[in-house]
């Protein structure tokens, strides 16, 4: 069941949150058995055979976990973890080392075992809850065993898919609070006016530049060598703007759907296409996963303890296992070593930028004989090739997650370095006959997934208002309440109105 479809808007929601919050005005326990109940229902209603899955999985791991609390010896918080990892490997990358060590054996093409199922729907996400649940037990941060509330935590079905990865003790404790169980229309409203923002993010923004880029993307996957500058970063661009609408739009209705009950889910976007270094984007996007992979795989590992080496291996391995985490396939893995190389040498120059400081201080009083408008520009100019260089980088990085397989990834890449030329648009022609000698035959660029075509100027003007919406409008938890007022009719109009006359597409996060 998707969040923009009619069925969970117009049924679902409505029908949970009336019987939550009758049953509340009588039992806060049946009340929460209501809500798992529709939760484990939510989850069921995609593909009912992965329902006994995740009801085994949290069974175990409530098992595992009762166990950790009379007695927290070490194997067992290893059997949880690897119990978990072992289900995760076997349905999410049984398919890709099969078809990888097959491929280095023989040199035969990949092909996956036979009758390998597909994957279960956020096993990722209900994966990685559960481990920090039991790691939290462990180090007596969680001490709730009740089945049904547990099956709650796990299962709640604003998170329950694609997140935010929750911790049970910023969760469970606001169910205890007897108000949550009473309608509260300001919450309601609140909550309705930002799952409203989010689905306009996802249905009018994401699924409009989800078209941009379609061609390009499946030429390249086709075996296409020949694709221009301009077709190249316009498909890559129109990715990156769709990727975040469509992500954080989900973040912010799983934020909306709970705040209608008055539950605060923790934020997992902060305007991350603003950031200025690499390290920046990751504290600014997908702000759970950042954190989960750092509280449970950066410190153990040592985290910057043991000196500048390990802290460097510790921050590659990171990001490389964080990339694994969202697919099998080498470009995931690519994606997420790209990234623990740039925070590596993020964080070595910012060391060596420190030390010179350091060593420039005796001369510091130097520096005040400049006058203050040359460092202010100075500074803001610092500051804009800062911002061009991580957006650069993070684009690039999304051309890996994108792309099909390396090869497409690199037939992009080779575009959007001008390696195949820049075609120029007939558009941009006919406005300016003189850069005529610059284009090659190039007409409109093919780049609508129906088959039909955008002229440039479209195309540009798109990608434009979009990057203009990332980079200078203020993030959706950053909009004052009359603000967010001020939006909602429009958006909820033209939102409601994809829903209910066009096609439900699934958010991508629901691949990973």
């Amino acid at each position: 069941m998707l969040f923009n479809s009619t069925v969970f808007i117009f049924g679902f929601v409505p029908v949970v949150l009336l019987g939550f919050f009758l049953l509340g005005r009588w039992s806060q326990a049946a009340a929460t058995g209501w809500l798992t109940l529709a939760s484990l229902f939510f989850y069921g209603w995609w593909n009912p055979l992965w329902l006994p899955l995740l009801l085994v999985s949290m069974a175990f791991n409530l098992a595992v976990g009762m166990a950790l609390a009379k007695q927290p010896r070490r194997r067992w918080l290893w059997l949880g973890i690897g119990s978990n990892l072992a289900l995760l490997l076997h349905y999410k990358y049984a398919d890709f080392l099969f078809a990888t060590l097959q491929q280095l054996l023989d040199g035969s093409a990949p092909q996956g075992p036979p009758g390998l199922p597909e994957i279960p729907l956020g096993i990722s996400f209900f994966t990685f809850t559960q481990i920090a649940f039991l790691v939290d037990v462990y180090q007596r941060k969680a001490a709730d065993f009740n089945p049904v509330r547990y099956g709650l935590f796990v299962t709640y079905y604003p998170h329950l898919i694609a997140g935010p990865i929750l911790h049970h003790r910023e969760m469970m404790p606001q169910f205890q609070r007897p108000e949550v169980f009473r309608c509260n229309p300001a919450w309601l409203a609140a909550g309705l006016t930002l799952f409203m923002l989010g689905l306009f993010k996802k249905t009018v923004l994401a699924d409009r530049y989800a078209g941009l880029g379609w061609a390009t993307f499946e030429a390249a996957a086709a075996g296409a060598t020949d694709i221009g500058f301009f077709e190249a970063w316009g498909a890559a661009l129109a990715y990156t703007l769709q990727l975040y609408f469509d992500f954080s739009g989900y973040s912010d209705m799983a934020i909306g759907l709970a705040l209608m009950i008055g539950v605060q889910l923790p934020l997992n976007f902060h305007s991350p296409y603003k950031a200025r270094n690499i390290t920046e984007f990751w504290r600014r996007w997908h702000m759970t996963l950042s954190r989960f992979l750092r509280d449970y795989l950066y410190i153990p590992l040592g985290g910057n303890r043991r000196g500048p080496f390990r802290r460097y291996v510790n921050l590659f391995i990171t990001m490389l296992l964080g990339g694994v985490w969202h697919g099998a396939g080498w470009t995931f893995i690519v994606w997420g070593a790209l990234h623990g190389l740039l925070l590596v040498l993020h964080t070595a120059w910012r060391e060596a930028i420190s030390r010179l400081a350091k060593a420039a201080a005796p001369h510091a009083g130097q520096l005040l004989r400049i006058p203050q408008p040359l460092l202010e520009a100075g500074r803001g100019c610092w500051g804009v090739a800062a911002w061009v260089l991580t957006f650069t980088a993070v684009v690039v990085g999304w051309v890996f997650f994108r792309a099909a397989d390396l090869p497409a990834a690199f037939a992009l890449l080779r575009g959007m370095a001008g390696l195949n030329g820049s075609q120029l648009p007939e558009q941009i022609i006919s406005a300016a006959p003189a850069l005529a000698h610059m284009a090659q035959g190039a007409a409109q660029v093919p780049l609508l997934a129906d088959g039909t075509v955008m002229g440039a100027v479209e195309l540009a003007l798109m990608l434009a208002l979009g990057l203009a919406i990332v980079t200078l409008c203020p993030a959706m938890h950053e909009l004052k309440p009359r603000t967010r007022t001020l939006l909602l009719v429009p958006c909820a109009a033209l939102a409601l109105q994809q829903v209910l006359y066009g096609r439900a597409s699934a958010f991508l996060y629901f691949q990973f």
